[in-house]
């Protein structure tokens, strides 16, 4: 059985300092998918022993960003989704391996007021597209902060938040095309009725002390490998970042 990780860090080098090298070395990943590193590169030398490391970075400085590290090593790993005003923030990396592609991302956030909801409608849609173009070839397990609560079950107070970034019904209704598109949401798949499972809390407010969260961080595979996948995990208990790991455990 394999064990996969994703993590929005909010800042790699921020997060070594709190515990990020503990955690990972106690959970011991076949694959660890992380968004949000906020580097350059050049900027941290991580020694990972026994694993291959692969990095994404954003062009503007101190911004976005993802990695990979994983025990297997890939037949090849690239970087982006090919469309050139979609690959400058480090959103994506996909690594493909015998039987499957593995892909992190980081969605955009249409920010406050909404200002980048517009640009994000495009994205999903185009990232949607690639992740279908992939398929054709091998399943896929897709990990990230996908910047989105689903349903109301998947954030604390859905009813003042309807108009905010990460629940407004353009954001949603875009997950639900992904996941009839031929994808499965793996938490929910396992625990469909689960509440107060959350994996991002604001700084503000006390909001991790009180679990005034939403899950925005997911698992999501082809239906193919419905019969492959036989767990999935929040771990709030983790700190060190606004966001907590996320975990798939899969026979591929």
């Amino acid at each position: 059985m394999k064990k996969y990780i994703s993590w929005n860090v909010n800042g790699l080098r921020a997060v070594l300092k709190k515990g990020f090298m503990e955690y990972f070395e106690n959970q011991k990943p076949d694959i660890i998918g992380l968004q949000e590193i906020k580097l350059s590169e050049g900027q941290l030398d991580l020694e990972l022993p026994g694993y291959y490391t692969y990095y994404n970075y954003a062009e503007k400085k101190g911004y976005s960003g993802t990695a990979i590290f994983t025990k297997i090593k890939p037949i090849s790993v690239t970087y982006g989704i090919g469309i050139e005003e979609h690959d400058k923030e480090g959103r994506v990396i996909t690594a493909e391996y015998d039987n499957i592609y593995f892909v992190t991302v980081y969605t955009p956030n249409s920010k406050s007021e909404l200002e980048r909801l517009d640009y994000r409608m495009v994205w999903e849609d185009e990232f949607r597209k690639y992740l279908k173009t992939l398929e054709k070839t091998k399943p896929i397990i897709v990990c990230g902060d996908l910047n989105v609560a689903h349903c109301e079950i998947d954030l604390k107070n859905p009813k003042t938040n309807t108009r905010n970034a990460g629940f407004t019904i353009e954001e949603r209704n875009k997950f639900t095309e992904l996941l009839e598109s031929g994808f499965i949401d793996t938490f929910r798949y396992f625990y469909p009725n689960k509440e107060y499972a959350y994996s991002w809390w604001s700084y503000r407010g006390n909001a991790r002390k009180n679990n005034t969260g939403w899950r925005i961080d997911y698992f999501c595979v082809s239906d193919s490998l419905k019969d492959k996948i036989v767990d999935a995990e929040i771990h709030s208990e983790i700190e060190g970042s606004d966001h907590c790991p996320v975990l798939l455990y899969s026979k591929i």
